[in-house]
């Protein structure tokens, strides 16, 4: 019943709407679950969905908001009455009105902090007072730690008393007197000790960041230790926030998404699909193509540099889509790999010779195979000659290719770049151009050209 009304939604949406069929679309709306409202709002433009929303209780309405995309969430804004965008944005959490702020105009960002209480402005302002990228700016600053010398008794009074402070009551941070971060307690261990214990006696080691660490490197150490959150402290150790667990896989699917982009030779889009402008797609891909064009030129130049060794043996010709193609997809193999393994912490900029050293081998290993079944199809149609090219062709470019795909990533991690720049269609563009050069003076050499 409730995909007949969904689908009877989604229809009414694409169509052109009237204010007499505001009834109608309310009666459909309130007997769709709010994770299919979710998925209809994305796949509609941002003025419709807009509409979707004039139409939706209010709690029923907060709840999609806040499950989207800051980006999509600002296209909405753009779209609203200033009295429902004021609704949306007091009730949202401090980090999330901070991610919000960042994508809509200053005048705007302006008008909506203006719109908040003394206490909910100085929260978010906190926040953005921390570099973009940071964890700071994610954190929750809605925490109230409990001194060490307290007991249990006291800290389950201060829970109940002043939940509605809390971002999350199942990690409580510990300070001592001066507010610095000692340690961590679980609602658990509180509730189930005798109460006149002292917090110090049941808390843990404390796994904490600071506020400008770098977000995603917080967020996947979170996610690797297990945690249900984890404590934020400034350069002095004095706890400002914390980050939860809901948080940090958010942080996390968008450096994935991002990486997937990039690898993919575009920009992410911030932006559901269906809801992003054709120009904001077109404006994502068109920075990368130009790039790749221009480096492509790299590859005619070679071949035009070699032009007499392929008039001399035209058989060559045929081959260079193979080994042209091995080597980039070799070379993307373990570019993906090890941009991977930066990002979960595997791998460290100081491993760089031992994963040159381990893609080196690889890519000779899969050269070596790769090179025996070319060597013997190629012999047996075009001779042992060209079949020994292709087989030391294929045996170096994989070589190469891994070696070069496996150190890029760590390079770029050095010098501050984004290990994901260096992308699929970029490296495939390198390798082709080496890979053409090996192979025509591995030609030379074996046919004596």
């Amino acid at each position: 019943m409730e995909a007949d009304v969904l689908t009877a939604l989604e229809n009414r949406l694409t169509q052109d709407i009237t204010p007499a069929d505001s009834a109608e679309l309310a009666a459909l709306a309130a007997q769709v679950s709010i994770p299919d409202l979710i998925r209809v709002v994305e796949h509609v433009p941002a003025k419709r969905g807009a509409l979707m929303f004039r139409l939706l209780a209010k709690d029923r309405a907060l709840h999609v908001f806040e499950a989207l995309d800051s980006g999509h969430q600002a296209d909405l804004l753009a779209a609203l009455r200033d009295e429902e965008i004021t609704g949306f944005f007091t009730e949202m959490d401090p980090d999330d009105r901070a991610a919000l702020l960042d994508e809509v105009p200053a005048s705007v960002a302006d008008k909506l902090l203006r719109g908040l209480t003394r206490r909910e402005r100085d929260l978010t302002s906190a926040l953005l007072g921390y570099p973009k990228g940071s964890i700071g700016r994610r954190m929750s600053p809605e925490v109230v730690p409990v001194r060490a010398s307290r007991t249990a008794a006291y800290a389950l009074d201060l829970l109940r008393n002043r939940e509605a402070e809390y971002e999350t009551l199942y990690m409580i941070p510990v300070m001592d007197d001066t507010r610095r971060l000692v340690g961590v307690v679980s609602l658990r261990d509180l509730f189930t000790a005798p109460a006149d214990t002292t917090v110090a006696d049941l808390m843990n080691a404390p796994i904490s960041a600071y506020a400008t660490d770098d977000e995603e490197r917080v967020a996947r150490e979170l996610l690797a230790v297990g945690r249900i959150a984890m404590p934020i402290v400034d350069a002095e150790d004095r706890i400002v926030g914390v980050l939860t667990v809901d948080d940090a896989l958010e942080i996390a699917e968008a450096a994935d998404t991002e990486d997937a982009a990039r690898h993919g030779g575009h920009e992410p889009l911030r932006r559901p699909y269906l809801s992003t402008p054709v120009l904001s797609v077109v404006k994502s891909r068109i920075v990368w193509l130009l790039v790749l064009a221009v480096s492509a030129v790299l590859t005619v130049q070679v071949l035009e540099i070699f032009e007499a060794t392929l008039a001399e043996v035209v058989v060559l010709a045929l081959f260079i889509p193979l080994l042209t193609g091995t080597g980039g997809n070799t070379g993307n193999q373990a570019a993906t790999t090890v941009t991977r393994a930066l990002a979960l912490g595997d791998v460290w900029s100081r491993d760089v010779l031992a994963v040159l050293w381990r893609e080196a081998r690889i890519g000779f290993t899969l050269g070596a195979v790769l090179g025996s079944l070319g060597f013997l199809v190629a012999s047996l149609v075009y001779g042992t000659s060209i079949g020994a090219v292709i087989g030391l062709t294929l045996l170096s470019v994989c070589t190469m290719a891994a070696s070069l795909g496996g150190v890029m990533p760590i390079i770029a991690k050095t010098v501050g770049a984004d290990p994901a720049v260096f992308s699929n269609p970029f490296i495939s563009t390198f390798c082709d151009a080496t890979g053409l050069i090996m192979y025509f003076l591995i030609a030379k050499a074996v046919l004596g050209l």
